[in-house]
Parts: structure tokens; sequence; C-alpha cells
């Protein structure tokens, strides 16, 4: 016998006899149908048995050697693959220095048209299109760097924010002071994004922004390899072509006209986009 046994037989006291648990029986039973019935509120009972199962509860944990309930496992929301594949982009992106040259040299491509563009700090740009017979040609004056509505200058990208929040304002705010149609406006922050992580030579802290700023947006889903790397589809039917082991985009839906509004393509093909920094010039 146990000692809890032992102490609950050495507190009970002896049993009745039977006659005498008849007539306790009975006499409960007549009390009970003559007593008044009384309509039980249903909340209370609750409630009493929640606080009395409750206190089992703090008694049961409080007992020696009472193993803590094991944590019961909580829901996680899937992380899109698209979101996943510009995070890590991001994160090489962060890690990754830009280079070094005298030119910052673009090329972009869709189907069998191409122009590419070798600009200086300084001012002097250089240009090769189709229509140039193949070599590089000084321009009359250097385009601007445009984000979507506005222009900026070098030292301007330089010091953009570096957290994806604080960078989405700046842009908004600056499409607001150029009075961009508010409508236009959201659309237009997500383009002045891309445009910062395939176009312009933002700074590694600033594409990380920019691309965790884009990962935030809904609607950004997977499309799966293609060449060059990994599709990612934007809010508005935009797309990206993302490699996540470099964090360069290699192709773009979103590019931008001389006048910093974006250019449409009437196949709807992705740009192919590269950008970096060269010495070289081709004659």
């Amino acid at each position: 016998m146990t000692d809890l046994e032992i102490l609950r037989t050495a507190l009970l006291p002896d049993e009745p006899s039977p006659d005498v648990v008849d007539r306790s029986r009975h006499r409960l039973q007549n009390r009970m149908l003559a007593a008044p019935r009384r309509r039980v509120r249903p909340l209370a009972i609750g409630a009493g048995l929640v606080a009395a199962a409750a206190a089992v509860a703090v008694v049961v944990a409080t007992l020696p050697g009472t193993p803590a309930p094991a944590p019961q496992p909580q829901a996680v929301a899937p992380v899109d693959p698209g979101r996943q594949i510009l995070l890590a982009a991001a994160t090489v992106a962060e890690r990754t220095q830009v280079g070094a040259g005298r030119y910052w040299h673009t090329t972009t491509k869709v189907g069998k048209e191409s122009w590419e563009y070798w600009t200086t700090t300084d001012g002097h740009e250089w240009y090769r299109t189709g229509k140039t017979g193949g070599k590089a040609v000084p321009a009359s004056r250097p385009r601007p760097v445009r984000l979507t509505g506005a222009e900026v200058t070098i030292s301007q990208i330089l010091a953009l924010p570096t957290e994806p929040a604080a960078l989405r304002d700046w842009i908004a705010k600056g499409l607001a002071h150029n009075e961009y149609p508010a409508k236009q406006r959201d659309m237009a922050v997500l383009e002045s994004l891309v445009t910062l992580v395939s176009t312009v030579p933002s700074p590694p802290a600033v594409r990380a922004a920019a691309f965790r700023a884009i990962a935030g947006y809904p609607g950004v889903h997977a499309l799966g390899t293609v060449p060059g790397g990994e599709g990612v589809e934007l809010p508005g039917g935009g797309r990206l072509v993302v490699d996540p082991k470099t964090g360069k985009v290699a192709g773009s839906s979103v590019f931008l006209k001389d006048d910093g509004t974006p250019a449409t393509n009437a196949d709807g093909d992705t740009y192919a986009v590269s950008a970096g920094w060269t010495d070289d010039l081709p004659k």
C-alpha cells in the first residue's frame, strides 16, 4: 500500500450499514423532488469548470517530478519561392562589390534589338545601337540617371536609404514632389526599385534593400528556371530574371526610356539586361 493509500484509509470513517445507506438515499431523493427547480446558467457552470481545470493544472504543474507539457507546433505560413529568390539575391548583393572602372556599362536587348551605353561619372557618354554600325558613338549629351519620374544624381544614388521601407518611402516622396499621378505611384515605386537592381550603379547595400523591398510586395511568385536565372513574377504582370548566386538581374520587363517612362514591347518580351563597371570602350 502506498503512502497516499495509507493516508486515505486513516482518514475515512467506518463504512455505514446497508440499511443506513438506503434510508439516506431515499431522504436525498425526496428532498431533490420537493425542491423548486432552478434554471442553470451554462456560462457560470462553464466558467467554474474552467477555473477548476486551471486549478488542477496549476497543482499538477507544481508537483515535483512532473514533466512540463511538450510545446505544440505552430503553423508557419510558407514563403513563396519567388520571395526566397529575391531575398537570396539580396544577401549576395549585400556582400558583393559592384566593381570599379571608368565607365558604367549597360546593355539592354529584346528580340533583335539592343542598346548599349558607356557613361562616365564626369558626364560623358557613348552609345551603340543597331543604327551605329557596331561602333560606340559619343552622345551629344549624357542621359540623366533616372528612377521612374525623376532624375537623380550619382551622389543621390550613393546616399539612398539601405532599409527597404525607408527606400520605398524615399522614392514615393520623390514621385509626389514631382507631381507623379497618385494612382500610378505604387507601381512607379516598384519600377524604380527594379531599376535600382538592374541598370543603375547602386551600391551593394542599396541593391540589397531594393531586392528586399521588391520581395515584400504581395503577388511576387516564382516562374521557374529560365535562361539567365530564375524567373520571378511581379505585381501587375511584370517579370524579373534573377541569378540568386550572383545577386544580379539578367532580365526585366521594366526598362526605362530616356524620358524616364517605362518602355513597352508589343510582344510582351522580357528585356535582357546587364550592367557593371568597365575600363573598356569599344572603338
